[in-house]
């Protein structure tokens, strides 16, 4: 069949992976995977309900869906998901770790400085760290063509952040997942695939809770004049995860509408 632009980017036949997917940017990453073809392995922390409701999303495609409760910052749960994956579904061709701390909308906000760099270094940096070493240890073993990871990161970590708390503890956490991915990258390579997702203002839960005020500012602070959505970010995975990112690696693609460059 001759290469088009629309087989290059299918998932067809493919196994993804993707953790914290119940809901935000996991959520649309799992389905748009679904929507270019491919079986989806999805986890959760807290949320059954959610977690369930896009596995029933995934399988209204025709696609098979496999829910894994795991606390990613927890080297046991972490161990469990590549063979409960590739037990469900096969293989896992894809692994995408979106899962991340919630230090801004959840219970965690109460949280001292400390407390909150704490979460997200166990969360965001240990946790993505402890699951890449499994997707490649997973990857390495099953055979096949190597595989794909992808990584969650932010696009102020190539751009100094911005003022304030909250920029440092997401600039420590989520830089540290920028270097990690590209050290990564060159070691696993030219089987596997490491490149990093690094979303800019994205319509998630802090931007629902902001001053409609606030929020205006911020969207004409962006040079496409909006906020972006999960599934612009998933748009992304999906590219990258796809045959046509193939000459692709140990980079971040910044979805942001510029607001970083």
């Amino acid at each position: 069949m001759p290469t088009t632009r629309a087989n290059l980017l299918s998932l067809e036949g493919k196994t993804v992976l993707v953790t914290g997917a119940s809901r935000g940017i996991g959520r649309a990453i799992a389905l748009a995977c679904a929507q270019a073809g491919a079986n989806v392995a999805l986890t959760y922390r807290s949320n059954v309900r959610q977690a369930e409701d896009v596995a029933a999303a995934v399988r209204a495609l025709g696609r098979r869906a496999h829910v894994m409760r795991a606390d990613i910052s927890r080297p046991e749960d972490v161990a469990t998901l590549g063979p409960g994956a590739r037990e469900a579904l096969g293989r896992v061709d894809v692994w995408v770790n979106s899962a991340g701390a919630d230090i801004l909308t959840g219970e965690a906000r109460h949280l001292s400085a400390i407390q909150k760099l704490d979460l997200l270094l166990a969360v965001d940096l240990r946790g993505t760290v402890l699951a890449s070493w499994a997707a490649v240890e997973l990857m390495r073993t099953q055979g096949g063509s190597g595989g794909v990871l992808l990584n969650m990161s932010w696009d102020h970590v190539v751009a100094g952040g911005m003022r304030g708390e909250y920029a440092q503890l997401f600039c420590a956490a989520k830089g540290g997942v920028y270097s990690f991915s590209r050290a990564l990258a060159r070691t696993v390579a030219p089987d596997i695939r490491v490149n990093v997702l690094g979303p800019g203002w994205i319509e998630t839960a802090y931007g629902a809770g902001l001053d409609p005020d606030q929020k205006a500012r911020i969207g004409a602070s962006v040079p496409l004049q909006r906020w972006g959505t999960p599934e612009d970010v998933a748009h992304a995975a999906v590219f990258l995860a796809s045959d046509a990112a193939a000459y692709i690696t140990g980079q971040m693609v910044m979805i942001n509408g510029g607001g970083a460059m």
